[in-house]
């Protein structure tokens, strides 16, 4: 687990807020897979070949990311437009760096990253 689950549920419940109220971030919107209540989720979106690639701070395990799996779907607001996303699918490091435009930075080796979510755009 690249980074503990508690800092995910301090994110969740302080940053996160304030994140989507800047309105500066990607925010992903997903359903939950359960409550079937909409979620907002600050992240980092990043551009690749017919879709986007998100790095799995928290790994798979996350809510966000189970919810995502389990719907097959999502909405990704990003300068002022929203985009459907779908065929979310965990992919390795080396496929994820594959992917990811050179100028973007890759996580810090410390975190030790090895899951990364796809998805494409509709």
């Amino acid at each position: 687990m690249p980074m503990p689950l508690w800092w995910g549920h301090v994110n969740k419940r302080v940053f996160n807020p304030r994140e989507i109220r800047n309105g500066r971030r990607p925010v992903l919107i997903h359903v939950g897979r359960t409550s079937g209540t909409t979620y907002r989720t600050p992240l980092d979106a990043h551009p690749v070949d017919g879709g986007y690639l998100f790095i799995l701070v928290y790994g798979s395990g996350s809510d966000w990311v189970r919810n995502i799996l389990a719907s097959g779907t999502a909405r990704l607001r990003v300068d002022g437009q929203e985009l459907d996303l779908t065929a979310p699918r965990l992919v390795d490091r080396a496929e994820a760096f594959q992917a990811l435009p050179n100028h973007v930075p890759r996580p810090p080796k410390v975190l030790r990253i090895t899951e990364f979510l796809r998805m494409d755009r509709l």
